[in-house]
Protein backbone atom coordinates (compact mmCIF):
# COMPACT_ATOMS: atom_id res chain seq x y z
CA UNK A 1 0.00 0.00 0.00
CA UNK A 2 1.61 3.39 -1.07
CA UNK A 3 0.65 7.41 0.06
CA UNK A 4 0.34 10.53 -1.41
CA UNK A 5 1.19 13.50 0.07
CA UNK A 6 3.57 15.18 2.81
CA UNK A 7 4.35 12.94 6.19
CA UNK A 8 2.72 14.67 9.22
CA UNK A 9 5.73 15.09 11.60
CA UNK A 10 5.62 12.72 14.46
CA UNK A 11 6.37 14.96 16.69
CA UNK A 12 2.91 16.33 16.14
CA UNK A 13 0.79 12.98 16.12
CA UNK A 14 -1.49 12.25 19.00
CA UNK A 15 -0.64 8.33 18.69
CA UNK A 16 1.88 6.05 16.61
CA UNK A 17 -1.09 5.35 14.10
CA UNK A 18 -0.87 8.69 12.66
CA UNK A 19 3.24 8.92 11.99
CA UNK A 20 3.48 7.48 8.86
CA UNK A 21 -0.51 8.83 7.36
CA UNK A 22 -0.29 11.65 4.91
CA UNK A 23 -1.94 14.93 4.52
CA UNK A 24 -2.58 16.87 1.58
CA UNK A 25 -5.21 19.22 3.21
CA UNK A 26 -4.05 23.14 3.62
CA UNK A 27 -5.06 25.61 6.78
CA UNK A 28 -8.79 26.00 6.27
CA UNK A 29 -9.05 28.88 8.99
CA UNK A 30 -11.84 30.18 7.21
CA UNK A 31 -13.43 26.92 7.73
CA UNK A 32 -17.65 28.75 8.23
CA UNK A 33 -17.17 31.12 5.73
CA UNK A 34 -18.85 31.19 1.89
CA UNK A 35 -15.87 33.26 0.83
CA UNK A 36 -13.66 31.60 -2.02
CA UNK A 37 -11.28 29.20 -1.02
CA UNK A 38 -7.48 30.06 -1.45
CA UNK A 39 -7.37 29.33 -5.18
CA UNK A 40 -10.19 31.08 -5.82
CA UNK A 41 -12.68 27.71 -5.77
CA UNK A 42 -15.88 27.54 -3.62
CA UNK A 43 -14.95 27.88 0.21
CA UNK A 44 -15.87 25.16 2.92
CA UNK A 45 -19.04 26.75 3.68
CA UNK A 46 -20.27 27.12 0.23
CA UNK A 47 -19.77 23.61 -0.35
CA UNK A 48 -21.53 22.04 2.52
CA UNK A 49 -24.61 24.72 1.94
CA UNK A 50 -24.90 22.82 -1.73
CA UNK A 51 -24.49 19.84 -0.10
CA UNK A 52 -27.09 20.35 2.62
CA UNK A 53 -29.28 21.28 0.11
CA UNK A 54 -28.96 18.09 -1.77
CA UNK A 55 -29.68 16.49 0.63
CA UNK A 56 -32.71 18.17 0.85
CA UNK A 57 -33.06 16.93 -2.91
CA UNK A 58 -32.74 13.46 -2.73
CA UNK A 59 -35.05 12.92 0.60
CA UNK A 60 -37.38 9.94 -0.75
CA UNK A 61 -35.05 9.39 -3.53
CA UNK A 62 -31.45 8.13 -2.61
CA UNK A 63 -31.55 5.58 0.68
CA UNK A 64 -30.05 6.32 3.88
CA UNK A 65 -27.50 2.68 3.75
CA UNK A 66 -26.95 1.46 6.79
CA UNK A 67 -23.74 1.28 8.67
CA UNK A 68 -22.60 -2.30 9.73
CA UNK A 69 -20.01 -2.77 12.93
CA UNK A 70 -17.22 -5.28 11.50
CA UNK A 71 -16.04 -6.77 14.56
CA UNK A 72 -13.47 -9.00 12.13
CA UNK A 73 -12.19 -5.87 11.19
CA UNK A 74 -12.15 -4.07 14.74
CA UNK A 75 -9.69 -6.79 16.03
CA UNK A 76 -7.09 -6.14 13.42
CA UNK A 77 -7.64 -1.98 13.39
CA UNK A 78 -7.80 -2.30 17.37
CA UNK A 79 -10.77 -0.37 17.52
CA UNK A 80 -14.65 0.25 16.01
CA UNK A 81 -14.63 -0.29 12.35
CA UNK A 82 -18.00 0.56 10.63
CA UNK A 83 -19.32 -0.11 6.53
CA UNK A 84 -21.20 2.18 5.03
CA UNK A 85 -23.26 -0.13 2.74
CA UNK A 86 -23.25 2.12 -0.06
CA UNK A 87 -23.62 -1.56 -1.79
CA UNK A 88 -27.61 -1.27 -0.68
CA UNK A 89 -28.50 1.97 -2.56
CA UNK A 90 -30.72 2.40 -5.05
CA UNK A 91 -28.98 0.90 -8.21
CA UNK A 92 -26.39 -0.55 -6.43
CA UNK A 93 -24.13 1.94 -5.58
CA UNK A 94 -23.73 5.45 -4.33
CA UNK A 95 -24.10 6.78 -8.15
CA UNK A 96 -27.86 8.01 -7.71
CA UNK A 97 -26.75 10.27 -5.26
CA UNK A 98 -24.98 12.58 -8.11
CA UNK A 99 -27.11 11.68 -10.94
CA UNK A 100 -30.18 12.33 -9.56
CA UNK A 101 -28.50 16.20 -7.82
CA UNK A 102 -27.52 16.99 -11.64
CA UNK A 103 -30.64 16.09 -13.48
CA UNK A 104 -33.10 17.50 -10.94
CA UNK A 105 -31.17 20.99 -11.18
CA UNK A 106 -31.35 21.15 -15.47
CA UNK A 107 -33.86 23.46 -16.64
CA UNK A 108 -37.30 22.02 -18.40
CA UNK A 109 -35.63 23.25 -21.54
CA UNK A 110 -32.51 21.00 -20.85
CA UNK A 111 -34.20 18.19 -19.67
CA UNK A 112 -36.16 17.79 -22.53
CA UNK A 113 -33.18 17.66 -24.81
CA UNK A 114 -32.11 14.13 -22.63
CA UNK A 115 -29.03 13.75 -21.31
CA UNK A 116 -26.19 11.76 -21.83
CA UNK A 117 -23.60 9.96 -19.91
CA UNK A 118 -20.89 7.72 -20.41
CA UNK A 119 -19.88 5.23 -17.52
CA UNK A 120 -18.47 1.18 -17.38
CA UNK A 121 -21.58 0.93 -15.17
CA UNK A 122 -22.17 2.27 -11.61
CA UNK A 123 -22.87 5.90 -13.31
CA UNK A 124 -24.72 4.65 -15.89
CA UNK A 125 -27.48 3.21 -13.90
CA UNK A 126 -27.36 6.38 -10.99
CA UNK A 127 -28.06 8.53 -14.41
CA UNK A 128 -30.92 5.82 -16.37
CA UNK A 129 -32.61 5.54 -13.25
CA UNK A 130 -32.09 9.29 -12.29
CA UNK A 131 -33.66 10.01 -15.75
CA UNK A 132 -36.16 8.06 -15.76
CA UNK A 133 -37.50 9.85 -12.04
CA UNK A 134 -37.18 12.90 -13.31
CA UNK A 135 -38.85 11.92 -16.91
CA UNK A 136 -36.08 12.94 -19.47
CA UNK A 137 -34.50 10.49 -22.13
CA UNK A 138 -30.90 8.54 -21.09
CA UNK A 139 -28.34 7.94 -23.63
CA UNK A 140 -25.17 6.04 -22.31
CA UNK A 141 -21.99 5.26 -24.05
CA UNK A 142 -19.82 2.20 -22.03
CA UNK A 143 -16.66 0.81 -23.17
CA UNK A 144 -16.56 -2.53 -24.92
CA UNK A 145 -16.15 -5.02 -22.14
CA UNK A 146 -18.19 -3.11 -19.36
CA UNK A 147 -20.11 -5.71 -17.23
CA UNK A 148 -23.23 -7.44 -18.37
CA UNK A 149 -24.94 -7.03 -15.30
CA UNK A 150 -23.97 -3.60 -15.43
CA UNK A 151 -25.43 -2.92 -18.97
CA UNK A 152 -28.33 -5.11 -18.59
CA UNK A 153 -29.52 -3.05 -15.69
CA UNK A 154 -28.79 0.43 -17.25
CA UNK A 155 -31.12 -0.62 -20.14
CA UNK A 156 -33.88 -1.46 -17.79
CA UNK A 157 -34.23 1.51 -16.09
CA UNK A 158 -34.89 2.86 -20.00
CA UNK A 159 -31.43 4.12 -20.84
CA UNK A 160 -30.32 3.84 -24.33
CA UNK A 161 -26.81 2.01 -24.44
CA UNK A 162 -24.10 2.58 -26.64
CA UNK A 163 -20.37 1.11 -26.53
CA UNK A 164 -17.45 3.18 -27.65
CA UNK A 165 -13.80 2.54 -26.58
CA UNK A 166 -12.09 0.19 -24.11
CA UNK A 167 -12.06 3.06 -21.05
CA UNK A 168 -14.38 5.35 -19.26
CA UNK A 169 -11.96 7.96 -20.97
CA UNK A 170 -12.84 6.71 -24.33
CA UNK A 171 -16.65 6.29 -24.19
CA UNK A 172 -16.10 9.98 -22.31
CA UNK A 173 -14.95 11.49 -25.67
CA UNK A 174 -18.12 9.66 -27.65
CA UNK A 175 -20.48 11.11 -24.83
CA UNK A 176 -19.20 14.76 -25.16
CA UNK A 177 -18.90 14.31 -29.39
CA UNK A 178 -22.68 13.23 -28.88
CA UNK A 179 -23.21 15.47 -26.36
CA UNK A 180 -22.42 18.72 -29.14
CA UNK A 181 -24.08 16.75 -32.22
CA UNK A 182 -27.51 16.41 -31.02
CA UNK A 183 -27.73 19.18 -27.85
CA UNK A 184 -28.45 16.17 -24.76
CA UNK A 185 -26.64 17.69 -21.46
CA UNK A 186 -23.28 15.74 -20.85
CA UNK A 187 -23.69 14.11 -16.93
CA UNK A 188 -19.97 14.01 -16.19
CA UNK A 189 -19.49 11.12 -13.72
CA UNK A 190 -17.62 13.18 -11.10
CA UNK A 191 -16.27 16.41 -12.46
CA UNK A 192 -19.18 18.95 -11.56
CA UNK A 193 -20.30 20.76 -8.96
CA UNK A 194 -23.45 19.22 -8.58
CA UNK A 195 -22.26 15.62 -8.76
CA UNK A 196 -19.81 16.35 -6.17
CA UNK A 197 -22.71 17.73 -3.80
CA UNK A 198 -24.64 15.12 -4.55
CA UNK A 199 -22.18 12.48 -3.25
CA UNK A 200 -21.52 14.51 -0.36
CA UNK A 201 -24.61 13.61 1.20
CA UNK A 202 -22.80 10.41 1.67
CA UNK A 203 -20.67 12.35 4.59
CA UNK A 204 -23.46 14.07 6.40
CA UNK A 205 -25.01 10.61 6.51
CA UNK A 206 -22.03 9.22 8.06
CA UNK A 207 -21.88 12.05 10.66
CA UNK A 208 -25.47 10.84 11.60
CA UNK A 209 -24.63 7.06 12.38
CA UNK A 210 -21.40 7.82 13.57
CA UNK A 211 -20.67 11.31 15.33
CA UNK A 212 -17.07 10.42 16.71
CA UNK A 213 -15.61 8.85 13.45
CA UNK A 214 -11.99 9.19 13.22
CA UNK A 215 -11.36 8.28 10.17
CA UNK A 216 -13.55 7.47 6.52
CA UNK A 217 -11.88 5.17 3.98
CA UNK A 218 -13.58 5.70 0.79
CA UNK A 219 -12.56 4.37 -2.44
CA UNK A 220 -11.48 6.39 -5.21
CA UNK A 221 -11.39 7.04 -9.04
CA UNK A 222 -12.24 10.51 -10.46
CA UNK A 223 -12.83 11.78 -6.82
CA UNK A 224 -16.33 13.53 -6.96
CA UNK A 225 -17.58 10.84 -3.78
CA UNK A 226 -13.94 11.47 -1.93
CA UNK A 227 -14.38 15.10 -2.77
CA UNK A 228 -17.80 15.58 -1.34
CA UNK A 229 -17.22 13.55 1.05
CA UNK A 230 -14.61 15.29 2.56
CA UNK A 231 -16.16 18.48 2.22
CA UNK A 232 -19.29 17.64 4.28
CA UNK A 233 -17.34 16.32 7.22
CA UNK A 234 -14.85 19.65 6.95
CA UNK A 235 -18.28 21.84 6.55
CA UNK A 236 -19.54 20.07 9.43
CA UNK A 237 -16.40 20.71 11.95
CA UNK A 238 -15.51 17.19 12.25
CA UNK A 239 -11.64 15.92 12.51
CA UNK A 240 -12.18 12.98 11.00
CA UNK A 241 -9.21 12.70 8.40
CA UNK A 242 -11.05 11.27 4.81
CA UNK A 243 -8.38 9.43 2.84
CA UNK A 244 -8.83 8.18 -0.85
CA UNK A 245 -8.08 4.42 -1.93
CA UNK A 246 -7.03 3.63 -5.74
CA UNK A 247 -6.40 0.01 -7.13
CA UNK A 248 -2.32 0.76 -7.22
CA UNK A 249 -3.04 -0.14 -11.20
CA UNK A 250 -5.66 2.54 -12.12
CA UNK A 251 -3.85 5.21 -9.61
CA UNK A 252 -4.18 9.00 -10.79
CA UNK A 253 -4.17 10.68 -7.79
CA UNK A 254 -1.12 10.10 -5.97
CA UNK A 255 1.40 11.95 -9.33
CA UNK A 256 -1.28 14.75 -9.21
CA UNK A 257 -1.23 15.64 -6.27
CA UNK A 258 2.47 15.43 -6.64
CA UNK A 259 2.62 17.33 -9.04
CA UNK A 260 0.19 19.57 -8.06
CA UNK A 261 -2.56 19.66 -10.63
CA UNK A 262 -4.46 16.53 -12.47
CA UNK A 263 -2.31 14.32 -14.53
CA UNK A 264 -3.53 11.65 -16.31
CA UNK A 265 -1.63 8.19 -15.97
CA UNK A 266 -0.31 6.44 -19.30
CA UNK A 267 -2.07 3.18 -18.94
CA UNK A 268 -4.08 1.06 -16.63
CA UNK A 269 -5.30 -2.33 -15.39
CA UNK A 270 -7.35 -3.45 -12.62
CA UNK A 271 -9.76 -5.53 -11.86
CA UNK A 272 -12.00 -2.07 -10.07
CA UNK A 273 -13.57 -0.92 -13.53
CA UNK A 274 -15.56 1.86 -11.00
CA UNK A 275 -12.48 3.27 -10.05
CA UNK A 276 -10.68 2.94 -13.03
CA UNK A 277 -10.19 6.37 -14.41
CA UNK A 278 -7.29 7.84 -16.08
CA UNK A 279 -7.54 11.60 -14.92
CA UNK A 280 -8.45 13.42 -11.67
CA UNK A 281 -11.43 15.18 -12.46
CA UNK A 282 -10.49 19.39 -11.93
CA UNK A 283 -13.50 20.18 -9.57
CA UNK A 284 -12.89 17.35 -7.17
CA UNK A 285 -8.92 17.70 -7.62
CA UNK A 286 -9.29 21.07 -5.78
CA UNK A 287 -11.35 19.63 -3.22
CA UNK A 288 -9.39 16.87 -2.62
CA UNK A 289 -5.73 18.91 -2.69
CA UNK A 290 -7.50 20.70 0.53
CA UNK A 291 -9.57 18.71 2.60
CA UNK A 292 -8.72 14.98 1.82
CA UNK A 293 -5.52 13.62 4.30
CA UNK A 294 -4.18 11.87 1.56
CA UNK A 295 -4.57 9.05 -1.02
CA UNK A 296 -3.46 5.90 -0.71
CA UNK A 297 -3.52 2.52 -3.19
CA UNK A 298 -3.78 -1.16 -2.82
CA UNK A 299 -3.13 -4.43 -4.86
CA UNK A 300 -5.15 -6.50 -7.19
CA UNK A 301 -4.53 -9.30 -4.29
CA UNK A 302 -5.33 -6.84 -2.29
CA UNK A 303 -8.81 -6.33 -3.78
CA UNK A 304 -9.65 -9.80 -4.18
CA UNK A 305 -9.08 -11.31 -0.72
CA UNK A 306 -11.08 -7.91 1.13
CA UNK A 307 -14.12 -9.35 -1.55
CA UNK A 308 -13.89 -12.48 0.10
CA UNK A 309 -13.64 -11.64 3.33
CA UNK A 310 -16.84 -9.15 3.30
CA UNK A 311 -18.67 -11.77 1.28
CA UNK A 312 -17.43 -14.74 3.79
CA UNK A 313 -17.44 -12.54 7.29
CA UNK A 314 -19.73 -9.89 6.54
CA UNK A 315 -21.98 -11.68 4.21
CA UNK A 316 -22.00 -8.56 1.98
CA UNK A 317 -21.60 -8.90 -1.77
CA UNK A 318 -19.31 -6.04 -3.27
CA UNK A 319 -17.38 -5.37 -6.34
CA UNK A 320 -13.98 -5.03 -6.45
CA UNK A 321 -13.80 -1.15 -6.52
CA UNK A 322 -16.27 -1.61 -3.33
CA UNK A 323 -13.81 -3.31 -1.10
CA UNK A 324 -11.30 -1.08 -1.74
CA UNK A 325 -11.53 0.81 1.55
CA UNK A 326 -11.79 -2.59 3.07
CA UNK A 327 -8.39 -3.54 1.58
CA UNK A 328 -6.67 -0.51 2.67
CA UNK A 329 -7.83 -1.25 6.49
CA UNK A 330 -6.39 -4.71 6.07
CA UNK A 331 -3.17 -3.81 4.64
CA UNK A 332 -2.32 -1.61 7.41
CA UNK A 333 -4.46 -2.20 10.19
CA UNK A 334 -2.11 0.25 12.42
CA UNK A 335 -2.39 3.48 10.00
CA UNK A 336 -5.72 4.85 10.91
CA UNK A 337 -7.59 6.09 13.85
CA UNK A 338 -11.00 4.40 15.02
CA UNK A 339 -13.57 4.74 15.09
CA UNK A 340 -13.33 3.96 11.14
CA UNK A 341 -15.72 3.74 8.21
CA UNK A 342 -15.18 1.96 5.29
CA UNK A 343 -17.28 3.11 2.68
CA UNK A 344 -18.39 -0.05 0.48
CA UNK A 345 -19.14 2.00 -2.46
CA UNK A 346 -20.67 -0.40 -4.76
CA UNK A 347 -22.15 -3.99 -5.26
CA UNK A 348 -22.80 -4.32 -9.11
CA UNK A 349 -20.36 -7.41 -10.09
CA UNK A 350 -20.66 -9.68 -13.31
CA UNK A 351 -21.19 -13.53 -11.45
CA UNK A 352 -18.30 -14.47 -13.69
CA UNK A 353 -15.86 -11.85 -12.49
CA UNK A 354 -17.35 -12.39 -9.58
CA UNK A 355 -16.17 -15.98 -9.59
CA UNK A 356 -12.39 -15.29 -10.79
CA UNK A 357 -12.24 -12.70 -8.24
CA UNK A 358 -13.09 -15.20 -5.49
CA UNK A 359 -10.36 -17.89 -6.90
CA UNK A 360 -8.01 -14.97 -6.82
CA UNK A 361 -9.11 -13.96 -3.26
CA UNK A 362 -9.02 -17.61 -2.01
CA UNK A 363 -5.34 -17.97 -4.07
CA UNK A 364 -4.29 -14.20 -1.95
CA UNK A 365 -5.78 -15.83 1.26
CA UNK A 366 -3.19 -19.00 0.65
CA UNK A 367 -6.85 -20.92 0.66
CA UNK A 368 -5.65 -22.64 -2.81
CA UNK A 369 -2.32 -24.13 -4.39
CA UNK A 370 -0.93 -25.13 -7.00
CA UNK A 371 2.24 -27.55 -6.87
CA UNK A 372 3.88 -30.05 -9.00
CA UNK A 373 5.36 -33.32 -7.64
CA UNK A 374 7.71 -36.10 -9.00
CA UNK A 375 6.47 -39.21 -8.40
CA UNK A 376 7.39 -42.95 -10.02
CA UNK A 377 5.89 -43.65 -13.12
CA UNK A 378 4.71 -47.00 -11.18
CA UNK A 379 1.16 -48.88 -10.11
CA UNK A 380 0.41 -47.43 -6.70
CA UNK A 381 2.96 -44.09 -7.34
CA UNK A 382 -0.27 -41.55 -8.00
CA UNK A 383 -2.08 -43.87 -4.96
CA UNK A 384 0.51 -43.33 -2.85
CA UNK A 385 0.90 -39.25 -3.15
CA UNK A 386 -2.86 -38.80 -2.87
CA UNK A 387 -3.02 -40.85 0.51
CA UNK A 388 -0.66 -38.61 2.25
CA UNK A 389 -2.51 -35.75 1.00
CA UNK A 390 -5.88 -37.28 2.55
CA UNK A 391 -3.48 -37.78 5.76
CA UNK A 392 -3.42 -33.70 6.02
CA UNK A 393 -7.34 -33.07 4.93
CA UNK A 394 -5.90 -31.50 1.79
CA UNK A 395 -8.78 -31.43 -0.72
CA UNK A 396 -7.20 -32.10 -4.35
CA UNK A 397 -9.32 -29.85 -7.00
CA UNK A 398 -7.25 -30.83 -10.27
CA UNK A 399 -4.77 -33.57 -10.93
CA UNK A 400 -2.74 -33.20 -14.38
CA UNK A 401 0.00 -36.37 -15.36
CA UNK A 402 3.41 -34.90 -18.08
CA UNK A 403 5.34 -37.90 -18.69
CA UNK A 404 7.81 -36.21 -20.85
CA UNK A 405 9.81 -32.83 -20.30
CA UNK A 406 12.83 -31.29 -18.65
CA UNK A 407 14.72 -32.56 -16.16
CA UNK A 408 12.29 -35.48 -15.69
CA UNK A 409 13.97 -39.12 -15.40
CA UNK A 410 12.99 -41.83 -17.37
CA UNK A 411 10.41 -43.46 -15.09
CA UNK A 412 9.36 -40.58 -13.08
CA UNK A 413 6.31 -38.46 -13.95
CA UNK A 414 5.70 -35.21 -13.17
CA UNK A 415 2.19 -34.85 -11.17
CA UNK A 416 0.82 -31.55 -11.30
CA UNK A 417 -1.88 -30.72 -8.27
CA UNK A 418 -4.44 -27.80 -7.05
CA UNK A 419 -5.40 -28.04 -4.06
CA UNK A 420 -7.91 -26.49 -1.46
CA UNK A 421 -6.35 -25.73 2.01
CA UNK A 422 -8.29 -23.59 5.16
CA UNK A 423 -5.44 -21.03 4.73
CA UNK A 424 -1.49 -20.62 4.94
CA UNK A 425 -0.87 -22.77 8.09
CA UNK A 426 -2.23 -25.79 6.45
CA UNK A 427 -0.42 -24.63 3.06
CA UNK A 428 2.63 -25.23 5.84
CA UNK A 429 1.56 -28.55 7.06
CA UNK A 430 0.84 -30.55 3.60
CA UNK A 431 4.75 -29.07 2.02
CA UNK A 432 6.02 -30.40 5.61
CA UNK A 433 4.28 -33.88 4.71
CA UNK A 434 4.97 -33.94 1.59
CA UNK A 435 8.80 -33.40 1.78
CA UNK A 436 9.11 -35.88 4.84
CA UNK A 437 8.12 -38.37 2.84
CA UNK A 438 10.81 -37.88 0.11
CA UNK A 439 8.68 -35.81 -2.40
CA UNK A 440 10.50 -33.04 -4.72
CA UNK A 441 7.80 -30.62 -4.44
CA UNK A 442 8.12 -27.53 -6.59
CA UNK A 443 5.54 -24.10 -7.06
CA UNK A 444 3.65 -23.93 -10.65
Amino acid sequence: MTAAGPDNSPGNSPDNRTDNRTDNRTDNSSGDSRDPGPDGGPGLGALLADIEDAERTLRGVARTTPMEASRWLADRVGGPVHLKCENLQRAGSFKIRGAYVRISRLSQEERARGVVAASAGNHAQGVALAARLLDTRATVFMPFGAPIPKEEATRSYGADVRFHGHTIDEALVAARQYAQETGAVFIHPFDHADILAGQGTLGLEILEQCPDVATVLVSTGGGGLVAGVAAALAGRGSKARVVGVQAAGAAAYPPSLAAGRPVPVERMQTMADGIAVGCPGGVPFEVVRRWVAGVITVSEESLSRSLLLLLERGKLLVEPAGAAAVAAALDAPGAFEPPVVAVLSGGNIDPLLLMRVLRHGMIAAGRYMSLRVCVPDQPGGLAALLSKLAEVDANVLDVVHQRTGAGLHLGDVDVALQLETRGKQHREEILHRLRSAGYTVNFS
